[in-house]
């Protein structure tokens, strides 16, 4: 549906200006979406990426119970939903809450930040109901249907990409927009937009960095993991759109790295850069395996992501003045801080995405009301400044976020460049 003149770009710039509110030191700070500026009453928010063990559930938001394996299918059961309160849209979170182990500790967290979301939002004026989806696709498709059959316009969740695939095909049905937490890029597209840290946003935001420094080609090491397909799908195209060459990329398993990157020697002296998509668990290794192969780094510029964020990599003396990307981490740093103040624990890593998604859902009806959730909202080009920066939604369902540019230093590494504050 096309927008109508009140509720276009104009609106959009507004919508998600209350979606960042708080500044490191406690004070009010702005948020903006395009030119627009707001100031709301919350708090910013880093990485916590262990999880953390259950936290207490807090009072509950609101909603119903999924009934149990077995029970009454959901199409026949009645209608038994809450009415939706006047002047509010009905939003469903739908989480893995009873799911065991690591699964149902990061719905809680992810649960927990929804509701700090909905307490800090000042004129908080959406229903938001949470659903249980318990971790599989059939428990998503029922919290899908139900959420909808009560008056859901949207649902924010699933975690997993199952689930998120399922719930997209009831959600599309209906013609609800889905904004899921996935990182498999393979479940997104129209209507269906996940709000998750995907490496794309750091390949392109290095390669930028690259670019404006010189660098002219590159060969990469990536391997053979679905993080690293997910990185190679972007590098070549992203390169040639920046004027930076790439001479190889080289997928290698554990017992091949020594070969990829003795292939990578052999070019070595035609790149100015190395791409190396490694975790801190294969740091030490890497770093064994480049020095063999006669990769002198301090002549070749490193590229990495933000899997570069990890004391392994730091004392890698291979990695030393490496430039990555990641998002800023003083964002979370000032959310867990909050989150620990109301919960009594640390959430997780990406508890940050259900805050900004509930957040940036009140803020879309304060601004569009019945308008909230079409496409020419969700993926405005201006996009949103949440928890963690900068981000706006792809009208493929990707999330391109704004990074900050590290270097690797000895045990540690500092800012080189800002996050960007505009999309260009």
């Amino acid at each position: 549906m096309t927008l109508k003149a009140p509720y276009s770009v104009s609106i959009l710039r507004l919508a998600g200006l209350m979606l960042v509110g708080v500044t490191l030191s406690g004070c009010v700070a702005s948020s903006r979406i395009g030119g627009g500026i707001m100031t709301p009453q919350t708090s910013i928010p880093d990485q916590s990426a262990e999880v953390q063990p259950p936290v207490e559930a807090s009072q509950p938001i609101s909603g119903t119970e999924l009934p149990a394996p077995g029970a009454t299918p959901i199409e026949q059961m009645p209608n038994t939903a809450v009415p939706i309160p006047p002047g509010t849209i009905r939003v469903a979170l739908l989480l893995p809450l009873s799911a065991i182990g690591t699964t149902g500790n990061v719905a809680q967290s992810l649960k927990n930040a929804a509701d700090m979301a909905m307490a800090e939002f000042s004129g908080a004026s959406i229903d938001l109901v949470v659903k249980d989806d318990r971790g599989t696709p059939d428990g998503a498709r029922e919290a899908a249907k139900q959420a909808i059959a009560e008056g859901a316009s949207a649902l924010i969740g699933p975690l997993l990409a199952p689930s998120v695939q399922t719930a997209a095909g009831v959600a599309r049905a209906a013609g609800k927009p889905v904004i899921a937490f996935s990182t498999d890029s393979g479940v997104a597209g129209r209507g269906v937009y996940l709000l998750s840290f995907m490496p794309q946003s750091d390949v392109e935001r290095i390669l930028d960095y690259a670019a404006s420094k010189g660098k002219k080609s590159l060969a990469a090491l990536i391997p053979d993991t679905p993080y690293g397909s997910a990185v190679n799908a972007v590098l070549q195209d992203g390169a040639a759109r920046r004027g930076i060459r790439v001479l190889a990329i080289e997928r290698y398993a554990d017992n091949s790295l020594n070969a990829a990157t003795g292939r990578i020697s052999g070019i070595k002296d035609q790149i100015d850069s190395l791409f190396i998509a490694e975790s801190g668990d294969g740091a030490a290794a890497m770093g064994r395996s480049l020095s063999a192969a006669g990769i002198d780094t301090k002549k070749i510029q490193l590229l990495g992501t933000s899997v570069w964020d990890d004391p392994r990599i730091f004392a890698t003396p291979q990695f030393l003045n490496g430039w990555f990307a990641m998002p800023d981490k003083a964002g979370f740093d000032a959310f867990a801080k909050r989150y620990n103040a109301k919960f009594g624990s640390d959430p997780v890593r990406i508890a940050t995405l259900a805050y900004d998604a509930v957040f940036l859902a009140n803020a879309l009806h304060k601004k569009a009301g019945a308008h909230a959730f079409e496409d020419a909202l969700l993926t405005g080009p201006d996009g949103v400044i949440g928890v963690d920066g900068l981000f706006r939604f792809r009208p493929d369902g990707t999330t391109q976020r704004g990074a900050l540019v590290m270097q690797v230093g000895k045990d540690n590494a500092a800012k080189i460049e800002d996050a960007p504050t505009a999309f260009r």
